[in-house]
């Protein structure tokens, strides 16, 4: 089945993308959930207009991620969490977390962009991956600490 997102879907793709994805996927998952269509010709052919129409808009959206990245290069984040005598935290530090440090510190970050490699579930120094863009990436280190 092909189709056409409508948004971003972590691990399949970006919006705008035309992809081939299975049948079952496709009927029971993106289209009910409205975030693809089926890639007809004129809905390709929308599509197309609509990417000439929007592709000053998407530059000026990845320029200002790339902006952002660029702040984010110098942030250092601490986030505090409930530790055990040992170290370890009472559940974890995740995206919610950090998004709400990236607030603290002054710069407006969704916690949807950020991805961490593994659960941080221990005191100490870590690094967080932000997806701001398709091609904009930027990584910040953080660290843990006991409140």
């Amino acid at each position: 089945m092909e189709i056409i997102l409508l948004e971003d879907v972590t691990n399949l793709g970006y919006k705008g993308d035309v992809l081939k994805v299975k049948d079952g996927y496709g009927r029971n998952y993106l289209l009910p959930q409205k975030k693809a269509v089926l890639a007809t010709e004129s809905a390709k052919k929308r599509l197309a207009e609509d990417m000439k129409q929007r592709a000053h808009k998407l530059e000026r959206i990845k320029n200002d991620a790339q902006e952002l990245a660029e702040k984010l290069k110098d942030v250092k984040l601490t986030v505090g969490a409930k530790t055990s005598t040992t170290g370890k935290i009472f559940g974890a530090v995740g995206p919610i977390q950090l998004a709400d440090a990236f607030e603290k510190a002054g710069y407006n970050v969704d916690r949807k962009v950020i991805v961490l490699k593994e659960p941080v579930k221990e005191v100490g120094s870590y690094v967080a991956t932000l997806k701001l863009h398709r091609e904009v990436t930027a990584e910040v280190p953080f660290e843990v600490v006991s409140e």
